[in-house]
């Protein structure tokens, strides 16, 4: 007799999964209050000294904005937790979004928010790639930068000069050690030799 493919998971396996959830759901709560008795903490503490120290306000306004980035990273992740067991009574956890196969348990274990298995995700990720995406890329300010754009040149790859010890126009733009022009500048080639040591 041949074996279809499973379509869900079973009930008995929904119930293992529903456990593990619950233990993540309070342990992401613990840690939850933890922060926000933090935040609760810095803001009686904190802000309420007058003529404080800019350096230590600064530090404060840093510390606060961290912890409640991490609390906002937290509740998401608790109600990511709370629609996983709201899938699990509707019967449908575990079930990719994208391929509609079944997510593998390993993954589930160790992710147990998660709606897409690693091929879906995949696939959801090479659909987000347009072709627009492959003439230019990001730079880490967000500005689009064509690839195809002549690398622009350092400026520290040439000795500056003052006016009179720079060579004579139409001369070539390298450098020779020998011409006398970097000594006569202050550069010693004699301090570049490796010979001595």
């Amino acid at each position: 007799m041949s074996q279809e493919p499973q379509v869900r998971y079973s009930d008995e396996e929904l119930q293992e999964f529903k456990s593990l959830i619950d233990d993540k759901i309070a342990k992401a709560q613990e840690e939850l209050d933890f922060t926000q008795r933090q935040i609760s903490e810095l803001n009686e503490n904190g802000f309420n000294q007058q003529g404080g120290d800019w350096y230590d306000d600064s530090t404060a306004h840093a510390d606060l904005e961290l912890l409640q980035r991490m609390a906002a990273r937290q509740q998401r992740h608790i109600q990511d937790l709370k629609n996983a067991l709201l899938r699990i009574e509707n019967k449908t956890y575990g079930i990719c979004t994208v391929t509609g196969q079944l997510i593998d348990k390993n993954r589930l274990r160790l992710v147990p928010h998660a709606t897409k298995s690693v091929d879906g995700k995949n696939i959801a990720n090479a659909k987000k790639e347009s072709p627009a995406d492959e003439q230019s890329e990001s730079d880490p300010f967000g500005k689009s930068v064509e690839k195809d754009r002549p690398a622009a040149k350092p400026i520290a790859d040439k000795v500056r000069l003052p006016a009179s010890k720079r060579p004579p126009a139409g001369s070539s733009d390298e450098w020779d050690f020998g011409s006398g022009a970097l000594e006569d500048a202050g550069f010693n080639a004699s301090k570049m030799d490796d010979d001595d040591e």
